[in-house]
């Protein structure tokens, strides 16, 4: 079997088992970005090019999963980020409703999928002036999430 075949097989099982789960999935990663991007109240725009991106670099190619309008439902991650920007939604509060996504779906969460958030997470904190104590307790708390 061409290995492409069989990453792309391998990326599906590692996304869950449907299309639904699939999209909570990357809406809730968006939801986490925000939250670490707007842990020190602000984001810069810095933060939002390096989410665009690793999502367009990364998030894309992670699986074959479309949200109801046949676009790559990894693109959703950025819509999410952008509606909570627009709205001017509350960090700590955003990343309370991932951690419960977290806490109720973690099959979702292989370890490949726990390493590229943390290291999309980090790559996000750091994109402006390095990470500040704000995100880098946000990045901690994330950590402990995911070794729970």
């Amino acid at each position: 079997m061409p290995i492409f075949i069989y990453q792309a097989q391998e990326n599906s099982k590692m996304m869950g088992k449907s299309k639904k789960q699939g999209n909570e999935l990357y809406q809730n990663l968006g939801k986490l970005f925000y939250a670490v991007a707007m842990a020190d109240h602000s984001i810069h725009v810095k933060e939002l090019e390096k989410l665009n991106e690793l999502v367009h670099d990364i998030w894309l190619d992670m699986d074959t999963v479309e949200d109801g309008y046949g676009t790559d439902a990894a693109a959703q991650i950025e819509t999410v980020f952008e509606w909570l920007l627009e709205y001017g939604k509350n960090a700590d509060d955003v990343y309370e409703e991932f951690e419960q996504f977290y806490t109720e779906n973690k099959p979702l969460f292989t370890p490949k999928i726990k390493q590229l958030t943390m290291s999309t997470a980090r790559a996000i904190a750091s994109s402006f002036s390095g990470s500040n104590k704000a995100e880098l307790i946000q990045l901690g708390r994330l950590e402990l999430l995911f070794r729970s």
